[in-house]
């Protein structure tokens, strides 16, 4: 029931949005917002999320991990996506979209649902590793699907939230603290930008036809996603030594649907945003049901 419950309210966020697409129609424009929460609200997030605690190295086992298996499945995607799929943009979809997932807004409750509280140092740490992989392997193959390879390399470094992060991280490693006076605002800052995302991506899905479907982007994405991924996770996971907790929360985060900050960056860089709205959508309705299937079989 808990599981069941912190899903529903997380993606309660995504039914406003959606019905309120739905309700006001033109009158609501989702780019604006696309980017205020970019340019505005990310930056406070990201810099929320890596000042929050102090990074413990004791527990970098657990991002590099994730980090190894992302960077095996981002290749193969790549290689694979180039043979199948002749539009540029559905190729960038292809690549990007299977190794970015919501292990924000979706890892971090799930994991306290399924493996205790002790899971959040983990899953937190994680997604600040997901955070980089947006701003930099995200903002790349989304702008490449309408740009040269250089100018979606320079495009990498003009979107803020890639030097709110290295500002945060360098911010943690000196030990400063934030002014007590500024953490409620900062909090409100972070958890807006949440809310403002999952709100997005129900403005996307409300613009959504089955007719815009790409059916064989969709059956590549969820292969990639919900059989190669566990493959890749179980083979590479098996030569290290790790705890049920860290093996656990690993490959949950290497399952979690894809990210909705994906529509974002579709969406800025005009890279097919209603059909990446639809993926995120149909992987997150496949996790669901796939989610209760693999807790007995895959997690230890």
């Amino acid at each position: 029931m808990s599981l069941i419950l912190s899903i529903a309210g997380i993606y309660l966020f995504i039914a406003l949005g959606f019905a309120a697409k739905r309700v006001f129609g033109e009158k609501i424009d989702e780019k604006s917002f696309v980017l205020f929460s970019i340019y505005f609200l990310q930056p406070i997030l990201i810099f929320w999320g890596l000042t929050i605690r102090k990074i413990d190295m004791s527990v970098i086992d657990a991002p590099l991990i994730f980090l190894l298996i992302v960077s095996i499945t981002l290749t193969i995607a790549y290689l694979t996506s180039r043979a199948l799929f002749s539009d540029p943009k559905s190729r960038s979809i292809a690549t990007v979209a299977t190794v970015i997932g919501n292990t924000g807004n979706l890892g971090i409750p799930l994991g306290v649902a399924l493996f205790s509280e002790a899971s959040v140092i983990y899953t937190s740490i994680i997604n600040l590793v997901n955070i980089f992989l947006v701003n930099i392997v995200g903002v790349y193959f989304y702008a490449r699907g309408n740009f040269s390879v250089r100018e979606s390399i320079l495009k990498i470094f003009k979107l803020p939230p890639i030097w709110f992060g290295v500002f945060a991280l360098w911010y943690n490693y000196m030990g400063f603290e934030i002014p007590k006076e500024l953490i409620l605002p900062i909090q409100m800052g972070a958890y807006s930008t949440m809310v403002i995302q999952l709100a997005i991506f129900g403005m996307y899905l409300a613009t959504v036809r089955v007719a815009q479907i790409e059916w064989k982007l969709f059956g590549f994405v969820t292969f990639m996603k919900f059989v190669l991924i566990p493959i890749i996770s179980i083979l590479v996971l098996r030569y290290f030594e790790l705890s049920s907790l860290v093996y656990n929360v690993i490959l949950l985060e290497l399952l979690v649907p894809i990210a909705v900050m994906n529509v974002n960056l579709a969406s800025l860089y005009e890279c097919k945003p209603k059909t990446v709205a639809f993926l995120i959508f149909a992987t997150t309705l496949v996790f669901l049901v796939y989610l209760f299937g693999i807790t007995e079989f895959l997690f230890r």
